[in-house]
């Protein structure tokens, strides 16, 4: 674990075992705990060739009805279907809306029943073998299933850490984030202020709602464990405190963002030119992440989803 002092840009470097230490007494640590659905299912057209459904978000709330990517694209227009092998499940095309298309899931009485006993774990395409283990690509504490992508950051916890930082005084509450794939699609356009973000659904429930803000009352910080927990977070900030409820988030978190609600954080180290990358920008400065990147590197840390992580004590 690299640590980043963004007042002062000062680098350490320790391990994910000493987070508590970084932690104060009347701390609230919050993490996201939604579930990843496996929800890459690899099948075949009608033509006998083979083609992936990459299921992202149930439509309107529909769940037979999904956005989702297909593969390959061309061959998988409107009124195409998909099939696979040992099962009854049939995948429809009802629509495509550029890059995505609008399925529906049918032949069988519990769709998603048979979409988690035939799916693949929908791991970033840099990760090339399929998972022996899929719970490798949950948290420990995911709980409601709806993630096309793991909160990742939340993949370093295990219960003996969880119980240390109870132990240390530090409070843990829970949000909600269903993470979705476009939320690590590349910024491609030179205005980033112009990117598209995709909307995620989240909730806050009211007992965490309570509990970040006595945090923030008595003095306490705000941690937040993941990108995805900050946007909830930011989202739902009224002032300095939260706001309890649920619905859809799209916001683009950029530098110059006055942060409200969110005090410090933990997070793993992300794509260039990603959105993610650019909310930490925006937490911790610019040019402090990439100098503490460019440590990072020369430090052998590992990247990306199964990556080290590096905690931002607090932010400018």
């Amino acid at each position: 674990m690299l640590v980043l002092e963004p007042a002062s840009g000062a680098v350490s470097h320790t391990t994910i075992r000493e987070l508590p230490h970084y932690l104060d007494p009347g701390d609230v640590l919050v993490l996201n705990d939604s579930r990843v659905i496996p929800a890459r299912l690899i099948g075949r057209r009608r033509d006998g060739g083979e083609a992936e459904v990459l299921l992202l978000r149930p439509v309107d709330g529909d769940r037979l009805r999904w956005e989702a990517l297909t593969r390959p694209a061309r061959r998988l227009d409107a009124g195409a279907q998909v099939w696979f092998d040992g099962s009854k499940l049939a995948v429809s095309i009802d629509a495509r809306q550029g890059e995505t298309a609008t399925v529906r899931l049918t032949g069988v009485a519990d769709p998603l029943a048979e979409v988690r006993r035939i799916g693949q774990m929908p791991t970033p395409p840099y990760i090339k073998e399929r998972l022996r283990d899929s719970a490798r690509y949950q948290t420990v504490f995911a709980a409601e299933e709806g993630s096309a992508a793991a909160p990742t950051a939340g993949l370093h916890f295990t219960p003996e850490l969880l119980s240390a930082i109870r132990h240390r005084g530090v409070e843990i509450a829970f949000v909600t984030l269903h993470v979705g794939v476009d939320t690590f699609r590349p910024i491609r356009v030179d205005d980033p202020a112009r990117h598209a973000i995709h909307r995620e659904w989240f909730r806050i429930e009211e007992a965490t709602a309570s509990a970040i803000n006595r945090a923030r009352q008595r003095g306490g910080r705000v941690v937040a464990v993941g990108t995805t927990s900050v946007r909830v977070l930011e989202t739902a900030a009224e002032g300095s405190l939260v706001r309890p409820g649920e619905g859809w988030t799209g916001l683009l978190i950029l530098p110059g963002h006055q942060f409200r609600v969110v005090d410090a954080m933990l997070t793993n180290f992300h794509l260039p030119k990603s959105s993610l990358l650019m909310l930490v920008s925006a937490f911790a400065g610019r040019e402090r992440v990439l100098a503490a990147y460019a440590e990072a590197i020369r430090e052998r840390y590992r990247f990306y989803s199964f990556g080290d992580c590096m905690f931002i004590a607090a932010h400018v």
